[in-house]
């Protein structure tokens, strides 16, 4: 019997598996590429292509742009013929691209072909000079859908433009303007201005403040030294706000944006402020001015 009680089975507890050890974390050139694979980047400048030549189409850009502001630049001696001709030859470009690009007329559309998979393509900016001085080429170009005038002098009609501006929902571009003219348009403007092509280091801090108290939107080129692209936008940043940061264009398209998102991340940028220099602030930028027309239609129209 005393046997048969000292040879009772023991019973043998289950192993428990170790707890898997947790994935290392990302390091800043993942986080950025995985942050613009979900926020694609608005730019405000992309050049016309010289040639229209199927074969060279879709132009080359980098693979994280997912909306492009189209320069409609011209020489003084062009005016409103070059003018039309540039948007023409979008529309043309855009047309030989479908399933790469797609003509966007208000932010709403802009977000519907990014949702497609299409990089939305917006006309403008146009030069101030071919408007000719007339605020009825003004009204025209912006029924053939531009969305951005560059004002690069400020005079008496220049004053009623901006204000005419504001009136039917074109953008102030004040891309290469001086500081003084700078100056008085935002004392004008009730919309946040663009700068497509931005220059920050011509620009005083009083400026920047100035520009950050409008809701304007600096849109700086993207070079090959990240670092010294993230010296500029941290001014930007720390004079203006990180609401006024965004992305004018890159001059190396191959290596893209990831390389200043990573820098920027390792300054202390925040995903929600990389988000506003991708696209959400010139987002908001043109969707204010979108609204600022929808409540000014009653007003009557300039001369």
């Amino acid at each position: 019997m005393a046997e048969l009680l000292d040879d009772h089975p023991t019973t043998t507890l289950p192993t428990v598996p170790a707890a898997p050890e947790p994935p290392p974390p990302l390091d800043e050139t993942a986080r950025a590429r995985a942050l613009l694979a979900a926020q694609p980047v608005t730019e405000g400048h992309t050049e016309l292509p010289g040639s229209l030549d199927p074969e060279d189409l879709p132009p080359v850009r980098s693979a994280e742009a997912g909306a492009q502001l189209w320069s409609l630049h011209t020489e003084d001696d062009e005016g409103v013929i070059g003018t039309l001709r540039r948007i023409d030859s979008v529309r043309a470009l855009v047309a030989a691209c479908p399933e790469d690009l797609r003509l966007a007329y208000t932010t709403s559309e802009l977000a519907h072909a990014r949702n497609c998979g299409r990089v939305a393509a917006l006309l403008g900016p146009v030069s101030w000079t071919a408007l000719g001085g007339s605020a009825a080429i003004l009204r025209a170009y912006h029924a053939l859908g531009v969305r951005a005038v560059n004002l690069t002098r400020f005079d008496r009609f220049a004053r009623d433009a901006v204000r005419e501006m504001n009136r039917i929902g074109l953008a102030v571009d004040l891309s290469g303007a001086d500081p003084d003219t700078v100056r008085r348009a935002l004392a004008v403007t009730r919309a946040p201005a663009l700068l497509t092509l931005a220059a920050p280091e011509t620009l005083p801090d009083d400026v920047l403040g100035l520009l950050g108290e409008n809701g304007a939107v600096l849109m700086v080129t993207v070079t090959e030294d990240p670092a010294a692209t993230a010296d500029v936008l941290d001014r930007v940043r720390a004079q203006a706000g990180p609401h006024c940061t965004g992305v004018s264009h890159t001059t190396a398209p191959a290596a893209g944006y990831a390389p200043l998102f990573a820098e920027l991340l390792r300054r202390g940028w925040t995903a929600q402020e990389l988000v506003g220099l991708a696209h959400a602030n010139a987002t908001r930028a043109l969707r204010e001015t979108e609204f600022l027309s929808r409540t000014n239609r009653i007003r009557p129209a300039a001369a």
